[in-house]
């Protein structure tokens, strides 16, 4: 991989290029939280090679929306399944969308 291929990855949301000590300052948080908000399951880290959790900027994004809830006094389980469902109606909706434009190209003339 050169220095180019590195750097495009940057832009990539999926990319784990936060370490555990970076994310947690990031957030705001502590390693704790998002140790536990992996063992909720809310988010999977990465592993370098070394074993060290890596996070992606997706992944931090999830895992501020836990934390506020949980700052607003959410238990940290009812937090990730919050966010969970909202992540699965965003997605569902992004879903819906793309049918309905599928739709008005295939049927110009029928009322949504």
């Amino acid at each position: 991989m050169t220095a180019d291929d590195s750097f495009g990855r940057l832009d990539d949301d999926d990319y784990p290029a936060y370490t555990m000590g970076r994310a947690a300052e990031m957030l705001g948080t502590t390693q704790g939280f998002l140790r536990a908000i992996g063992e909720a399951r809310l988010i999977t880290p990465l592993r370098s090679e070394g074993g060290h959790r890596r996070y992606s900027r997706y992944q931090l994004r999830i895992a501020a929306r836990a934390r506020e809830l949980v700052d607003q006094g959410t238990p940290i389980e009812a937090a990730c399944r919050i966010v969970i469902l909202e992540d699965q109606l965003e997605e569902a909706q992004r879903i819906n969308a793309e049918y309905r434009r599928a739709d008005e190209v295939v049927n110009p003339t029928a009322a949504v």
